[in-house]
């Protein structure tokens, strides 16, 4: 196998992340990842056919190409559905009754990253174990000898209408009866996979969309746009006297908003305006909300005063995901905008939680300012260090004894540091009642990083 010397652990919090065309999101580890997928996932459920999406990035192209003949090669089939977002492909897989999903993106990150991740057939993300599975026979030489010959070669095949599919169901989440008339909407599709799907969506329930970012051309995905870099959306929104501003990030499966004043409201916020709205209709399971614990402390609060008790788990929209169907909870994401509403996807859908947003703020008669102003927001400061291996903090004794100092000098409040599973990064949060302090003591921990592990 090529690159074995090199061999590491590929799958992170969210599939496998790297530079495209540097280990491990080279041709040679994609076509080999088909082949060690194709072969676990045959074993497990019999499959003959996986579903390949991906994003608007220009090295969609390769590893595309690459991991469908991986899967071919193996004897199970291929559905290539071009760009749709993450959420579209959790669907799609499902709708088309494949045996598994695989989806090519890097999210947020930038256009020269990339990414391979897996969903089972019922549109789940495929469990630790079994990514571990493949990874074992990735490395091994367990699949040399298995060569299907003739007519026991996989085949690859395009469909062409599961953007329509997924845009039409995105669509059937909006209560019956109910259009979107009369409201101006801003959304920045950050040049990734909703580039079509949402502004198409809001569109054809009557809203007044202005898209940004909207033209994709393989390099300028969430290029000073979308969930990282809101600003031109919060212009727009002021500029166009629009009611909501909607951003998403590469793959759509974030999503955070503004008011109609141009005031970010993140994961968090949109979280509590739906649970509270839930709640009040009584369709919120568990009277629970799963969060991470990156989720702001004033959020738990406002949902604690209104009876909804708050669940917590580490970062990773998956392990909210699994923690939910563990509750049997309905409603649950992540600061960062990846919500999950697990009536209608089994992921996160940028999409369809923008949609749950405005069917809140048309069946309540409000602005989004109003929905929001009910949730208090602690002073949170969040600082990620660049660092080569953010997985060897453990190592550095001198990091936890400065995060451990820290604790005590602050006041209330509460300190997170952890390495990030989808970037070279290590995150500091501080959350706390005042930003001065809270400042400080992040740029001192992120400081200690950078000394240590640079």
């Amino acid at each position: 196998m090529a690159d074995r010397k090199k061999r590491t652990k590929l799958f992170g919090t969210d599939g496998i992340r790297g530079k495209a065309n540097h280990y491990p999101m080279t041709g040679e580890i994609a076509f080999e990842v088909g082949r060690a997928a194709a072969y676990v996932l045959k074993m497990k459920n019999g499959l003959n056919k996986i579903l390949i999406g991906k994003d608007t990035r220009l090295s969609g192209y390769m590893l595309e190409s690459a991991l469908t003949s991986g899967i071919c090669s193996m004897g199970t089939s291929v559905v290539l559905v071009g760009p749709l977002p993450t959420p579209g492909i959790a669907f799609v897989t499902r709708s088309l009754r494949a045996d598994a999903g695989v989806v090519l993106s890097a999210s947020h990150n930038p256009f020269d990253d990339n990414g391979i991740k897996f969903f089972s057939s019922d549109g789940f993300k495929l469990p630790d174990s079994t990514e571990a599975e493949i990874e074992k026979v990735m490395f091994s030489r367990k699949l040399a000898k298995i060569r299907p010959e003739g007519g026991g070669i996989g085949k690859a095949f395009r469909i062409d209408d599961a953007a329509g599919r997924y845009v039409e169901y995105v669509k059937s989440t909006f209560p019956r009866g109910k259009t979107l008339e009369g409201i101006r909407v801003v959304v920045d599709c950050s040049n990734g996979s909703a580039y079509k799907i949402t502004p198409d969506a809001l569109t054809e329930l009557g809203a007044d969309v202005i898209a940004l970012n909207n033209r994709p051309d393989g390099m300028n995905i969430n290029v000073n746009c979308g969930t990282t870099h809101p600003e031109s959306m919060q212009r727009a929104v002021l500029d166009y006297r629009a009611d909501i501003g909607i951003a998403h990030d590469g793959d759509a499966d974030r999503t955070i908003v503004c008011d109609e004043k141009g005031e970010l409201v993140d994961g968090d916020k949109i979280m509590a305006i739906c649970a509270l709205d839930m709640k009040k209709d009584g369709n919120l399971k568990g009277n629970s909300v799963v969060a991470t614990v990156m989720s702001n402390i004033g959020f738990e609060i406002c949902l604690k005063k209104s009876g909804i008790k708050t669940v917590r788990t580490q970062v990773g929209d998956r392990y909210v995901v699994e923690e939910m169907i563990k509750r049997g909870c309905n409603l649950g994401g992540e600061q960062s905008g990846h919500i999950v509403f697990l009536d209608h996807n089994t992921t996160g859908d940028g999409p369809i939680t923008a949609l749950m947003v405005l069917s809140t703020m048309c069946k309540n008669d409000k602005r989004l300012s109003e929905l929001a102003s009910q949730i208090p927001i602690f002073p949170q400061v969040l600082i990620n260090v660049a660092v080569n291996k953010p997985r060897d903090m453990e190592n550095f004794p001198r990091i936890a004894a400065t995060v451990k100092k820290a604790e005590k000098k602050l006041k209330s409040g509460r300190i997170l540091v952890r390495p990030s599973g989808t970037e070279p990064k290590v995150r500091v949060m501080v959350e706390g009642d005042n930003m001065d302090e809270i400042t400080l003591i992040g740029e001192e921990i992120a400081d200690v990083i950078k000394l240590n592990m640079k």
